[in-house]
């Protein structure tokens, strides 16, 4: 997700040009049994270390030899096209989400072959099929899903309770809801609006999935200017205008402002969940009551997966990350093993870099078909102090999260429109259409236009 600490521009600069020398001297007779570089957008120091330490267990057995660049996701489309305009992609890309794979195939970048044998070889069946579905198109096996993480409403639950409100699961209950319990000192929900961030474009889609706004038909036409996107983005506008906090929101903001105790309601990833716990002392909650217990919010918090709207069926976006082995690697075999081992010996502890984050795709193997799913169970999660999720969150609560992956709804992808999905990447048309109608300068109508357009400019430049 991209609700994660991000490097700088620069140090991203920095680390792609040490990714491309890394490849430059990938060669296979370097040694008996070859090396490769895998970029991970997994970009947190203590995660590219903890990913590292895994890739050193691979080394130990294989004597394949790994090394882990991390690179940032919101730079990941420049610095992808600029490796493969120099001949220098790396070997193996992780925690790829759906939009970039989708982007990486239409420019002939993967090696789909590669993929598809890995999935084979682990057993297809130890799969989620949505996730398999996800990351795949007309018959070719994109990438190898590793994991998933949900986008979620949480909210105050102990505010709902006391004002007798409902779950905010429909438009109209969160609308009520955030009328409702927006005071002097507390917003309704805060949400993000910032135009050049992807976590402002999940935020909407997962409100459009449940109206049934969808971005494209079977037929290519683009719908973001239909009934069912205007009436998204009017909830937007009318939550942001009168219930939220004023101003550009982003992941940073939105998470402060519901860890302060002054928002009801926030959309946020599952992310959150081990910091709303008091698991990461640099995003520790500060409402009043979470001085006297770090875990007050998480307590006291609801969750929503799924949301509908008059015109729809609840729905939930979620995103499916990938390993992606790359068309141009020059160690091919090499980059398999390493994949298999990342899905197999090494896949708790991979999951186990954030459980939170990080929803088994792969449930378990022949021997135990639930493998992965019990392992995750136990996971600590959380950065200073470590738990399980299981010993701050109701089971049923867990449940839902852990199978969340095979009910997950996008964009673009059912319609076989992951190109296009992959092109708004980089112009992130939704975004922008936000910014301006939670700035005043266009209504809903207006805003739904504008994105609708933009769309059908990228998708005439692609064709």
């Amino acid at each position: 997700m991209i609700a994660k600490k991000l490097l700088t521009t620069a140090l991203a600069a920095a680390l792609v040009t040490s990714a491309l020398v890394a490849c430059s001297g990938d060669d296979p007779d370097d040694d008996a049994t070859g090396s490769i570089t895998v970029w991970s957008l997994e970009s947190q120091t203590d995660r590219v270390q903890a990913t590292q330490k895994i890739a050193d267990e691979f080394t130990a057995k294989t004597g394949i030899v790994v090394k882990i660049v991390a690179t940032d996701e919101n730079q990941f489309t420049s610095l992808v096209t600029s490796a493969a305009a120099a001949g220098q992609l790396p070997d193996v890309i992780g925690a790829l989400p759906l939009a970039a794979v989708s982007q990486m195939a239409t420019n002939d970048l993967l090696d789909t072959d590669a993929a598809k044998a890995v999935v084979e070889e682990l057993g297809r069946g130890t799969f989620s099929p949505r996730a398999l579905e996800l990351t795949a198109q007309d018959g070719n096996q994109l990438a190898v899903p590793s994991d998933g993480w949900a986008q979620l409403l949480f909210y105050r639950k102990d505010l709902f309770d006391k004002a007798g409100l409902q779950a905010p699961d429909t438009f109209d209950k969160i609308r009520a809801a955030a009328q409702r319990l927006n005071t002097g000192g507390m917003a309704g929900i805060t949400m993000a609006n910032v135009p050049n961030d992807a976590f402002t474009a999940q935020t909407f889609e997962n409100f459009a999935l449940g109206n049934g706004c969808e971005m494209v038909d079977d037929q290519k036409n683009v719908l973001l200017d239909s009934p069912q996107c205007v009436a998204t983005f009017q909830l937007y506008q009318d939550l942001f205008k009168s219930y939220s906090v004023p101003g550009a929101q982003d992941v940073d903001t939105t998470r402060a402002t519901y860890f302060a105790g002054k928002a009801a309601m926030v959309v946020w990833s599952s992310f959150l969940l081990d910091e709303m716990a008091g698991l990461r002392n640099d995003a520790l909650p500060t409402c009043p009551e979470c001085k006297a217990d770090p875990a007050f919010l998480a307590k006291n918090s609801g969750i929503v997966t799924a949301v509908a709207g008059p015109s729809g069926q609840p729905a939930q976006f979620g995103e499916i990350t990938s390993w992606a082995i790359t068309a141009e690697g020059q160690n091919t075999s090499q980059s398999r093993q390493f994949v298999q081992y990342m899905m197999n010996e090494g896949y708790a502890g991979w999951l186990g870099i954030a459980p939170e984050g990080k929803f088994p795709v792969r449930k378990g193997d022949s021997a135990d078909p639930a493998k992965f799913t019990t392992a995750w169970n136990t996971l600590p999660a959380g950065v200073d102090t470590r738990k399980p999720l299981s010993e701050s969150y109701p089971a049923d609560v867990l449940e839902a999260l852990r199978t969340s992956p095979d009910t997950f709804k996008r964009w673009a992808l059912p319609q076989k429109q992951g190109a296009l999905l992959g092109a708004t990447l980089g112009e992130l048309p939704v975004p922008k259409a936000v910014n301006a109608l939670t700035g005043g300068e266009v209504d809903a109508a207006g805003a739904a236009k504008r994105a609708a357009d933009e769309v059908r400019a990228i998708q005439k430049s692609l064709n």
